[in-house]
């Protein structure tokens, strides 16, 4: 996976990439941490981690989707994508790829 960190668009996809790992980590390591091991500090980290990065993407997003006249349609379906498990992989490569 290459990442062009010349343009917006690839540093947006870059990002997305890191927000999903963080998202997963969050919810398959960090949580079951949390509730199985009562280790509540592995939420406290990843999850400063996640929300940087969720707050990154947002913002991104905004850039890119003005910077490549994105549709509203291409917009929302980025948002949900950073609210799903895989989501940001799958848009990745299905919708912001070129």
């Amino acid at each position: 996976m290459q990442f062009d960190f010349k343009t917006k668009l690839g540093l947006f996809r870059f990002i997305a990439l890191l927000e999903g790992l963080s998202f997963l980590i969050l919810l398959f390591i960090a949580m079951p941490l949390k509730y199985g091991a009562d280790m509540p500090e592995a939420v406290r980290m990843v999850g400063m981690a996640h929300g940087v990065l969720f707050v990154a993407y947002l913002f991104l997003l905004m850039v890119v989707r003005s910077e490549h006249n994105w549709s509203i349609a291409l917009t929302i379906r980025s948002f949900l994508a950073s609210i799903l498990p895989f989501g940001t992989f799958y848009a990745d490569k299905h919708w912001w790829k070129k």
